[in-house]
């Protein structure tokens, strides 16, 4: 019960890290506002959890009044809001020769200023509760695989956003703002992705020591137990903090994960 009473935005959560998100919130007590892209998927994860727990919002994420939606529906459904998770992102392959103007400013649009304009609808909400935004963001954030250019991009700017907004709405609001950056986790969607990169059916089975020294990647499950944490009050006053949630120490450069790396 350690989210009990408390209504919380998580941000793509139909599938993945932020389905991990929200469930476990749930079981945590909390309220659950639930956000995605596909609407079968968020239909199957609201059944699962409940109807008296959730309410799902289908809508891109950089849609113009999108985050502004996804409030006012916290507080007619749920009657307040305490946290927002901003998990929605937009995983692409990109490189120097084929990333234009365009490409890069939909992925910012979509990774790093959608999750500010969702902090900016929801601080007079959050500033009532003293609540907290919790920003889910990648190991990339510090250089990242040299195949995900626009994505790393964005992730960084994620992270000084984090740093930025957890200083001042803490002083200014009460309001905490942090960060965890996943490592290479196994979620429904990258099995997938990693076979369209020309590995196996079962590559996640046999991975190299450098990527999973413990034989296994991150499971979606374990990164929604550390956002437990930051999203209840045990966290205290803590703010600003970005976290690296990796079997290894990461910071900078991030090896390829395809064929060229991994036989």
């Amino acid at each position: 019960m350690r989210l009990k009473d408390k209504v919380i935005i998580v941000t793509g959560s139909t599938t993945g890290i932020g389905k991990a998100i929200a469930k476990r919130c749930v079981a945590e007590c909390a309220k659950v506002i639930l956000h995605g892209l596909e609407g079968f998927l968020g239909e199957e994860v609201l059944e699962e959890i409940g109807t008296e727990h959730a309410v799902f919002h289908q809508e891109d994420i950089s849609d113009e009044g999108c985050p502004e939606r996804l409030v006012r529906l916290a507080v007619d459904r749920f009657g307040r809001l305490d946290a927002v998770v901003n998990n929605a992102a937009w995983v692409i392959q990109s490189n120097i020769e084929n990333t234009d103007r365009a490409f890069l400013q939909k992925v910012l649009d979509i990774n790093a200023i959608s999750p500010f304009l969702l902090i900016q609808a929801a601080l007079p909400e959050l500033a009532k509760n003293q609540g907290c935004v919790l920003n889910i963001g990648s190991v990339n954030a510090w250089s990242g695989e040299p195949n995900l250019l626009a994505y790393s991009i964005s992730k960084g700017a994620l992270m000084t956003l984090t740093r930025n907004l957890g200083d001042s709405l803490m002083r200014d609001y009460g309001i905490r703002v942090n960060q965890i950056n996943p490592g290479w986790v196994l979620t429904e969607r990258e099995k997938e992705r990693k076979k369209d990169h020309g590995l196996s059916e079962t590559w996640y089975e046999d991975l190299p020591n450098m990527y999973a020294p413990a034989g296994r990647i991150l499971w979606p499950e374990e990164i929604a137990a550390a956002c437990i944490y930051w999203l209840s009050d045990e966290a205290g006053p803590i703010s600003g903090q970005v976290v690296d949630l990796e079997q290894y120490p990461m910071i900078g450069r991030n090896a390829p994960k395809d064929t060229s790396t991994i036989h």
